[in-house]
């Protein structure tokens, strides 16, 4: 658990310090451009590249030291960093660049979470998965409230390239943490063992084991629903409250929803999550769903912030709770092409939702809802019309997904039966070979 808490210190400060320049550059684009489109390819590419190589990088992961890919991982995303730190201070700074890096930091994210979700698998007892889980969810929950009401502070007070700065120093501390410390390697398995061979062929193991088994098949398609419209939740977000309100009430609802996530780290850190995963799965993505339906309900932004609240608040819940199952059922030896084939399908759908959130919104919901729009004399007169509107029945009609996907994906006895049926890969002792 010492070692663990070294690393997990170091990727907290990491995320927060990526989390203030993210924030940051996405704001410079916005206003840059005034468009959500190109808002929203920050996301894109963001994600896309990572999501694809994932396979490929899974497999690398399994092969090498866990703790050297971390590494790595970090000090080349620092570099796309530095680089972006050196044209703005060039006044050279343009979207694509920005897009560019984000597509080199994906590529990066596809080494470094494999590797850092399997590494906690050897590090921590079995016992302590969910509150390990918790922490990890804990330390994205710290990025997310600090990152948008303190990057608009430093905005104003250090300008764009001092965020940057604060960035580097936050990556070159998470890479010290891992220089000092050592990541046994895992045990070898039966398993692992037959799915040795060629690259592709250690790739493809992650696929043909998840399919293999149905439940867990089932669980991670529910993940790739759930994942896209949540792509468009949180692409859509921000634009939404500005359609009420200026930057500046923006950045602090972001924090207080963001708040949410934060809570319920720190509950899954002290309580370790529910011994019935599974049902508590499907509760807490149906409550998603629910908030959803709720924020577009009126152009309230109490109401705006208290869905977002739950609905964060259920994200680092629903996690701890798959990554224990996932880190019970699948072999230490096998976790990185698994683990990374499982993100590939699991997030498969969410560049789609940050392609589609904005040409959805700027272009059909947000005209369909404008006074005298398609849809002002029906819809328009339960959730309301003008700005902002557009966007709102896109989150009612995101909601009703979500909750028919927990629906159709509990009436799988397969997936009912996951903890029970699948036999825990990993001793009550997580061993490691020397």
């Amino acid at each position: 658990m010492r070692t663990f808490f070294v690393i997990w210190l170091g990727q907290l400060v990491s995320v927060t310090g990526s989390s203030l320049s993210s924030f940051a550059l996405a704001v410079w684009i916005l206003q840059t451009t005034g468009s959500t489109t190109s808002y929203a390819g920050i996301f894109l590419s963001a994600s896309l590249p990572g999501i694809l190589f994932s396979p490929i990088a899974g497999a690398l992961v399994d092969r090498w030291d866990r703790r050297r890919v971390m590494l790595v991982s970090d000090a080349v995303a620092a570099l796309g960093t530095l680089a972006l730190f050196l044209l703005l201070f060039a006044g050279r700074l343009e979207p694509w660049q920005i897009y560019v890096t984000s597509a080199i930091n994906a590529l990066c994210a596809s080494f470094q979470n494999p590797a850092y979700t399997a590494a906690i698998t050897v590090l921590v007892p079995k016992s302590q998965y969910g509150r390990a889980s918790g922490m990890v969810q804990m330390a994205s929950a710290v990025a997310e409230v600090l990152a948008p009401a303190l990057a608009g502070v430093l905005l104003v007070a250090i300008g764009a390239r001092g965020v940057l700065a604060i960035d580097l120093a936050t990556a070159a501390f998470a890479i010290t943490t891992l220089a000092v410390v050592r990541i046994p390697s895992p045990a070898r398995s039966a398993e692992g063992a037959a799915a040795r061979g060629t690259l592709w062929q250690e790739a493809a193991f992650g696929w043909r084991y998840i399919v293999a088994r149905k439940g867990l098949l089932r669980l991670v398609l529910l993940f790739s629903v759930v994942n896209f419209a949540t792509g468009m939740v949180i692409v859509l977000f921000t634009p939404l409250v500005l359609s009420l309100h200026g930057p500046e009430v923006t950045g602090v609802v972001l924090t207080l929803a963001s708040s949410g996530m934060l809570l319920g780290a720190a509950l899954m850190s002290a309580w370790g999550g529910p011994e019935r995963r599974v049902q508590a799965i499907v509760a807490f993505v149906c409550i998603q769903g629910a908030t959803c339906l709720l924020a577009g309900f009126q152009p309230n932004v109490v109401l705006i912030v208290t869905a977002a609240f739950m609905f964060l608040f259920t994200v680092p819940i629903i996690n701890a709770c798959t990554q224990t199952i996932w880190q019970r059922k699948v072999a230490p030896d096998v976790q990185g092409r698994v683990f990374a084939v499982r993100r590939m399908i699991a997030r498969i759908a969410t560049p789609l939702a940050y392609l589609l959130a904005g040409p959805l919104a700027d272009d059909i919901f947000e005209p369909m809802l404008a006074d005298g729009g398609a849809l002002a004399s029906t819809v328009g007169r339960v959730i309301g019309v003008g700005p902002g509107r557009g966007i709102a029945f896109l989150y009612v009609m995101l909601g009703v997904l979500i909750i028919s996907a927990a629906v159709w994906t509990s009436l799988s006895p397969r997936f009912r039966r996951i903890e029970s049926e699948l036999p825990d890969a990993v001793p009550d002792r997580a061993k490691a070979a020397a």
